[in-house]
């Protein structure tokens, strides 16, 4: 007896894959010492997939944003919670176009300085409301945000190029091959050049 497979399922317009890697991630780091903060973490995650999702992502978010988050990367999985809950809207957060613009001026200049000033005007907002409204949204600063982005891009191009770790810490905006190395460890657990050997490896 043939079995066909189930039609693939889109994802919901809400979704932006750097957002919900970096909800997942800072849920897995905070589930052993605080559930609770983690909870509040799946809950946003799990609001991107509500289908009446009030404030934060009801609009539509647009496609084609692809990130650099694979098995190993930056960020890894983590189960969610259950089926049947349901998300409550993200109160308080940026709206999905604020969203869509600010992950695209992130991308598009990310091998340059970027300020929290120029993100809280890509959104239309003050720097202390933007501050505050991207937290809500991401369960992150937009500092932290930053880093997390320019580590994936290193990620990226330390396996698709042979790019010296220094050459790829001033393509992620960095300064030099010491601040990728700091915060690479902090980031993912290990320094770039481990990192890049251990995958090439497989």
């Amino acid at each position: 007896m043939l079995h066909t497979l189930p039609p693939a399922t889109a994802l919901p317009r809400g979704f932006v894959p750097t957002v919900a890697a970096s909800l997942v991630a800072n849920a897995v780091s905070t589930l052993d010492h605080d559930p609770q903060v983690a909870r509040h973490y799946l809950e946003r995650l799990a609001a991107m997939f509500a289908d009446d999702v009030g404030n934060g992502f009801a609009d539509d978010v647009g496609n084609g944003f692809a990130d650099d988050v694979g098995n190993g990367f930056a960020d890894d999985g983590a189960p969610a919670g259950g089926p049947t809950a349901k998300a409550k809207p993200v109160k308080g957060g940026l709206a999905a176009w604020q969203v869509r613009n600010v992950v695209q001026y992130i991308d598009t200049y990310l091998g340059a300085t970027i300020g929290v000033d120029a993100l809280a005007e890509v959104a239309r907002l003050s720097t202390g409301h933007f501050c505050r409204a991207f937290k809500v949204t991401t369960g992150e600063t937009p500092h932290a945000f930053l880093i997390r982005q320019r580590v994936r891009r290193a990620q990226t191009l330390m396996l698709q190029t042979d790019d010296t770790l220094s050459h790829i810490a001033y393509a992620c905006g960095l300064t030099d091959q010491a601040h990728l190395t700091r915060l690479f460890r902090r980031v993912v657990g290990a320094t770039p050049l481990i990192w890049r050997r251990t995958w090439q490896a497989r």
